[in-house]
């Protein structure tokens, strides 16, 4: 049900990034895989930042200058610019909660399609981890503000509106939430699961937080 409700239309793909930042983004996820691969085989904190610069092939002070400190191999990502780019491409009539649903489904289920098994490891270090944890709340003030600066240029706000604040503090919780529950009720990394918990965390903010 979920898929034939996003495939009605043809919605504006997600704009893709030029070919510096691609090289960039390259490289994280080199860093990244090699991390996480050694997190699997060592556990989180018996991993240290030297060998995951080793595994990955680049030099230490290369790991710090796209990740600032260890907890950020983790909360760190391409995803959030691609979601602010993606609200800005949708058209400018349409609801936003519905804007958000196309963009979130889109970005989050072809990242689950591609790098399903990755996804699903961060999810559970963000919730197994107290250190990864507790960094999130800041990574989370930083991907709420590009929410709302996108969504303020569609709606001619400022981008420090109260309304637009609490929209994006909504649609994050419940990104959040559905996110957890994937990594708590799915075996595997099942990008249809996925989908179908954003796809609901949606409902639940499009008509208006009721039960």
């Amino acid at each position: 049900m979920v898929c034939a409700r996003m495939n009605a239309t043809s919605p504006p793909r997600t704009p893709r990034p030029g070919l510096r930042e691609r090289k960039k983004i390259k490289t994280r996820q080199a860093i990244r895989r090699a991390a996480y691969r050694l997190f699997a085989e060592r556990g989180y904190q018996a991993t240290s930042v030297e060998r995951i610069a080793e595994a990955a092939e680049v030099s230490l002070s290369t790991v710090f200058r796209y990740f600032p400190t260890k907890e950020d191999l983790v909360l760190t990502d391409e995803y959030d610019t691609l979601l602010a780019a993606g609200i800005r491409a949708r058209p400018a009539d349409e609801p936003m909660v519905e804007s958000i649903r196309r963009v979130t489904v889109e970005t989050l289920g072809e990242i689950a399609a591609q790098e399903g098994a990755e996804l699903l490891q961060r999810i559970r270090l963000i919730r197994d981890v107290p250190a990864i944890r507790g960094r999130s709340a800041e990574q989370a003030a930083r991907i709420a503000a590009l929410i709302s600066a996108a969504l303020a240029e569609r709606a001619g706000r400022p981008a420090d509106d109260l309304e637009l604040r609490v929209v994006s503090a909504a649609i994050l919780a419940a990104l959040q939430e559905a996110m957890l529950s994937w990594a708590a009720e799915s075996p595997t990394a099942a990008p249809d699961a996925l989908i179908a918990l954003i796809d609901r965390s949606m409902d639940v903010l499009a008509r208006g937080l009721t039960l």
